[in-house]
């Protein structure tokens, strides 16, 4: 029996792999958290393929995406990221993960964890949608326009609301795996993956 799943992962085994064991399972983990805000805002203007390919690369270059490391890189380290040919050369993502290590401390003080602030805006809940094809998946929602607000009120850069909806995905707090694949919560209970 073939397995189905989303159109995205372009038969492509790394996008196989990150949609079948990682993408749109419900995340808790703040590390985890921080990896996918740093690496949705390096995808902007690229495609999420170039992002997996590179994902080791980040993690070195990052610090395994220590928020309290990076919190505390100074322009030499800018300087030095800046010539590694392993990650996005683009000076003004680079600033911005360094600006979102200290916003993303900045919550963890006021709730305890981002993860208790990101959740809040779903009382705890996934957002289960029902889509039949990709050309219905939204760019953005009216959650993802709320919580790209109040990031930016906390001192987030590139957090637009398109950037937020593809960590809300990643991270499972809203679920759009098709309707059709094997993935989607409908089908779990299913044998066919």
């Amino acid at each position: 029996m073939i397995t189905e799943r989303c159109g995205w992962t372009l038969n492509h085994p790394i996008m196989t792999e990150y949609h079948d064991h990682e993408w749109g399972i419900p995340l808790h983990d703040d590390l985890a958290w921080f990896e996918f805000i740093v690496l949705d805002a390096f995808q902007a203007g690229l495609s999420w393929l170039t992002i997996l390919k590179k994902r080791e690369n980040f993690r070195q270059a990052f610090d395994n995406f220590d928020y309290e490391k990076i919190a505390c890189y100074d322009d030499k380290k800018l300087a030095g990221l800046m010539q590694n040919e392993g990650i996005i050369r683009n000076r003004l993502k680079i600033a911005a993960t360094m600006t979102n290590a200290k916003a993303f401390i900045g919550i963890r003080e006021e709730f305890g964890s981002f993860n208790n602030y990101i959740w809040g805006f779903t009382n705890g809940e996934v957002i289960v949608n029902r889509f039949n094809s990709l050309k219905e998946i939204p760019a953005r929602t009216e959650l993802s326009d709320t919580i790209s607000r109040d990031m930016k009120k906390r001192g987030f850069t590139f957090v637009g609301s398109t950037i937020v909806y593809a960590f809300l995905q990643a991270a499972g707090m809203v679920n759009d795996h098709l309707t059709t694949c094997f993935r989607h919560p409908d089908n779990q209970n299913q044998s066919n993956g």
